[in-house]
């Protein structure tokens, strides 16, 4: 219902019969006068002979009514008078926001950026002068003032402050059954601990596992095996439709298992531990510090399970939540890996090291992706190098001379030092050397770590994605770096 009703008709307001039907035929004839100004887009042209009635609503509008038959004729909102300065701050406000992009690491935008924020239209003072008050619940003082306690004891609103008390609350016991309402004890008795400890791998899950399987054998390298989502396996996902043309769904669960089937069968497979596996050799820890790395004899693995989570491809800690109850130094021992397949053999002549995807992609003679791996590529301190540059030399399980004039600054060392060979050395089990002094792609001792985190300018893989692609190169092939 409307709230307010003004009602004013031809005979309300005064006008005669005659007045009223003179003055409708006035407006039709004008109406239909191919003259007639209709510049406002609120006039009301009625085309119509019969006395009608103007009603406001409680927003403003008028309501037009036909007399007789009480239809609805027109609704027009009430006629705002344009602001012209209004309209103008509006627009600059506009363009401000528009404009207001701010890029943190171009100097540029910086200088801008301090730039708009000494502009006082653009960020204006805050008042100093008093506290804010809404004036729609804080009146103000009839002096003009801002309400304070000696003006306004009740705050402005009108009301004696009440006082709320509350109801003690009813504690309800565990089994359901409601109990009258008792103090609260001393102290608060401890839930028991959970009998069953939740797995190491809670997260992981074997279906995404299978999905990295898949994508590890077509050639997009999911990193390693966790069974996890992450940005590695939406990265292995995109490689994979342009390697295979086919768009596949993570959600797609049929289809992933046709592509299993057609590409080895399943995910995981059975696998028994050997004597030689158990026997290493194998050190006990990989100190962080590089004049401790040289004292070591190498830089192997330190257990059977790093050992076999790089064999196949695993996180080591999902490759334990797989076989929570085996004994990995006991020879004869079967456990649960990854079936992740054979590696790429075609010849790469091309390789991109995108630094903003965090992957390299190696290309065939004839430009066509072969494998796409996830690489962690440079840091803010030492940044990768840029343009072109050509593949020297290729080294598998190398030595790792450290010198920090030429590289960067470890811990307190300040000479040059000699670290044995081992997956666990600073570049893994692979060094694929560039044209450019002390750059290269490498292997890394922390797999789970790819594509998270930065190095020292290098191009870091997997130790198995790095020994697959120093297979497929030779000194002479480019490799790019871009953005």
């Amino acid at each position: 219902m409307v709230s307010r009703i003004a009602v004013l008709s031809a005979m309300i307001v005064g006008l005669g019969a005659a007045e009223a039907q003179a003055a409708r035929s006035a407006h039709l004839s004008e109406a239909l006068t191919p003259s007639a100004n209709l510049s406002h887009a609120d006039d009301i042209v009625l085309a119509q002979m019969q006395d009608v009635e103007i009603y406001f609503d409680g927003h403003g509008n008028r309501v037009i009514l036909d007399a007789y038959t009480g239809e609805i004729i027109a609704v027009q909102p009430p006629r705002r008078a344009v602001n012209r300065q209004e309209q103008r701050r509006m627009l600059r406000e506009r363009q401000w926001r528009e404009d207001e992009r701010y890029y943190l690491d171009d100097p540029e935008d910086m200088a801008r950026l301090r730039r708009d924020q000494l502009d006082q239209r653009r960020y204006p003072e805050a008042p100093v002068d008093g506290p804010y008050y809404d004036e729609r619940q804080f009146p103000p003082a009839p002096n003009g003032a801002y309400p304070d306690e000696q003006a306004y004891p009740d705050g402005g609103l009108g009301s004696e402050p009440q006082i709320v008390t509350r109801e003690p609350v009813e504690r309800r016991p565990l089994d359901g059954q409601i109990e009258p309402s008792v103090p609260p004890p001393a102290a608060e008795p401890t839930l028991p601990r959970a009998t069953i400890e939740p797995p190491a791998a809670f997260a992981a899950r074997e279906e995404v596992a299978a999905i990295q399987v898949l994508m590890d054998r077509a050639g997009a390298s999911p990193g390693v095996i966790d069974g996890r989502f992450g940005s590695n396996v939406d990265k292995a996902l995109e490689a994979y439709r342009q390697l295979t043309g086919e768009n596949l769904k993570s959600t797609d669960s049929e289809a992933i298992k046709a592509a299993l089937a057609a590409s080895g069968g399943d995910p995981f497979v059975d696998y028994t531990i050997t004597p030689e596996d158990a026997a290493g050799p194998f050190v006990a820890a990989i100190p962080a510090d590089y004049g401790e790395k040289a004292q070591l004899p190498h830089m192997s693995y330190t257990s059977v399970t790093e050992m076999l989570a790089e064999r196949f491809h695993m996180d080591e800690a999902y490759l334990k939540a797989l076989n929570p109850e085996a004994n990995f130094s006991r020879p004869g021992t079967i456990i649960r890996v990854a079936n992740v397949g054979k590696a790429v053999t075609a010849k790469v002549h091309r390789i991109v090291a995108d630094k903003s995807l965090k992957q390299v992609f190696a290309y065939d003679e004839g430009g066509k992706l072969v494998a796409a791996y996830p690489a962690t590529i440079g840091s803010t301190d030492t940044p990768s190098p840029t343009g072109q540059h050509a593949v020297s030399r290729v080294a598998l399980n190398p030595n790792y001379t450290y010198n920090p004039k030429l590289n960067f600054k470890q811990g307190n060392n300040d000479r040059i030092l000699t670290i044995p060979p081992g997956p666990n050395g600073p570049v893994g089990s692979v060094w694929i050397a560039l044209d450019k002094p002390t750059y290269g792609i490498h292997g890394t001792p922390d797999p789970s770590k790819i594509g998270k985190t930065e190095s020292h300018g290098c191009v870091r893989l997997t130790n198995w994605d790095a020994q697959e692609l120093a297979k497929l190169v030779s000194p002479g092939v480019m490799v790019e770096f871009t953005q």
